[in-house]
């Protein structure tokens, strides 16, 4: 029957049918074999301090750096930057926004490379100036906001002119995650700074948070328009904290807690002020906090048997200080939530992007998570 239909067809006819076959043949041959589709968003720009530092710090005089051995040991590319066994939740979020690589530090980025985005994060940076200046170079979320506007210039040489390069910037995440330091490295180290007995914590958090909100604002007057802030996690939960200051070694740090809570609560609420101040721009806020939280109360549920101390470290808790060079870590880092004394792993950063940019509660993301903002 089919034999008759193709004989009865016109020659014309007949290679066009057979064009289409053959069309729809290679479609589906190209998705077998796993052809990738472009990204969701132009580019992917990102702000912080360690725990999404991918290399900015390993050229600077500085205590806080992650690029030697155990560090990247389960990382394609070893020890790079990331203060990590693996990847930081930026890497897996690139992954899920579709990116074929990863975003590369600011330190390195050159040319071309600049127009799907660059990551300006900086191990012990905070949102104020002074954080963490006791372990040397870092640059903080001003100076971070200063090289993105040195950044914005190549990236409109490159496209032409301003409007073009403000129309291709409008498409892309922004994603900014700082303040662990203003706590860790600030607020709770008064024998270095004296921040805690000039501010109350709820003073504090406002202070950080009115800093915060004019940095964010620099970006929005630099073509930013989709940004996601994340919260602080729970630092009084860290294996640091737990050694120092928690007596059983199990027992989250209230205090600690209390004030990170009062951080997140005026930045998700940032969120709605900016949001209506910018009409243009669309804010979310992560509540990585929270995700902690149910790590913490649950951990068996997702895949974790060690909570309160690092897969590698000294001391108590293997929280005393980082992972010493060439420190042999702990084989099973899947089962540990904490890398070293302050970072998760690559397991629990993973979990911690994966419900940034598909929320599996209302409570992860607000207004929206990462993959509506990107569709938005």
């Amino acid at each position: 029957m089919l034999c008759f239909i193709f004989a009865s067809m016109e020659p014309e006819k007949l290679l066009r049918n057979w064009m289409k076959s053959l069309v729809a043949v290679l479609v589906v041959l190209g998705l077998w074999v796993g052809v990738r589709a472009a990204p969701q968003v132009p580019c992917y720009f990102v702000f912080g301090d360690s725990l999404v530092d991918d290399g900015n710090n390993n050229q600077l005089s500085s205590l806080a750096k992650a690029n030697y051995f155990p560090y990247g040991i389960d990382f394609r590319g070893g020890a790079t930057g990331r203060f990590s066994n693996g990847k930081t939740t930026v890497d897996v979020i690139a992954e899920l926004l579709g990116f074929d690589h990863y975003i590369p530090p600011y330190s390195t980025a050159r040319g071309q490379d600049i127009l799907t985005g660059v990551n300006y994060a900086s191990a012990a940076a905070g949102i104020r100036e002074e954080t963490g200046q006791q372990l040397g170079g870092r640059i903080s979320f001003s100076g971070q906001v200063q090289n993105y506007q040195r950044t914005v210039s190549q990236v409109v040489n490159i496209l032409g002119d301003e409007a073009q390069a403000a129309n291709y910037l409008s498409k892309c995440i922004y994603s900014i995650g700082l303040g662990s330091n203003d706590y860790l490295n600030n607020y709770f180290m008064p024998a270095f700074y004296s921040s805690s007995r000039q501010y109350t914590p709820e003073q504090y958090a406002d202070v950080l948070i009115q800093q915060y909100a004019q940095q964010v604002r620099g970006l929005y007057n630099n073509g930013a328009r989709k940004m996601a802030l994340f919260g602080v996690g729970q630092i009084g939960c860290s294996p640091n904290e737990l050694a120092q200051n928690s007596p059983d070694g199990r027992t989250c740090v209230e205090r600690i807690n209390a004030a990170n809570r009062l951080f997140n609560d005026r930045l998700r609420s940032l969120v709605d002020q900016l949001n209506n101040e910018l009409t243009d721009a669309k804010l979310i806020y992560i509540n990585t906090y929270g995700v902690f939280q149910e790590i913490i109360s649950n951990p068996s549920a997702f895949g974790f048997r060690v909570t309160n101390a690092g897969c590698c470290g000294v001391g108590r808790n293997n929280g005393q200080i980082t992972c010493l060079p060439g420190q042999r870590p702990c084989p099973n880092r899947r089962e540990y939530l904490f890398w070293d004394a302050f970072h998760p792993t690559e397991a629990g950063n993973t979990i911690i992007a994966n419900r940034a940019y598909s929320a599996q509660s209302s409570s992860d993301a607000y207004p929206m998570d990462i993959r509506r903002l990107a569709q938005s």
